[in-house]
């Protein structure tokens, strides 16, 4: 079966917010790649790097809050990078305006920016 580009990029994009608002961890780290780097600007250097760094973030942080929701507000996509425009509720600190930057190659996450 062929893949268009906008489904092998859109895709893991997409999957992974499905996994996050259901606080699926196995299927949100699976569409990231092994050796996936996140980054909050305007800091230079990746905050996590790795599978194994981003599921212990994830289960420790993020999916252990029982109200945690992502809204997808507006997306854009430019060749291999998403660019989604989420409104975050559940959060200790309330709802929080955010703006994700996904780079993706083969099928899977390879960097990430949060603003």
């Amino acid at each position: 079966m062929l893949v268009s580009a906008s489904d092998a990029v859109l895709g893991p994009v997409q999957r992974q917010l499905d996994a996050y608002n259901a606080r699926d961890l196995e299927t949100f780290v699976a569409q990231y790649a092994e050796e996936v780097e996140v980054y909050r600007p305007p800091a230079p250097a990746p905050v996590l790097v790795g599978k194994a760094a981003l599921s212990q973030h994830y289960a420790t942080r993020r999916f252990n809050l029982p109200d945690l929701h992502a809204q997808l507000v507006a997306r854009m996509v430019s060749g291999n990078i998403v660019v989604d425009q989420e409104d975050i509720s559940g959060l200790p600190e309330g709802r929080l305006p955010a703006v994700a930057v996904y780079r993706v190659e083969g099928g899977l996450i390879r960097q990430v920016w949060f603003f």
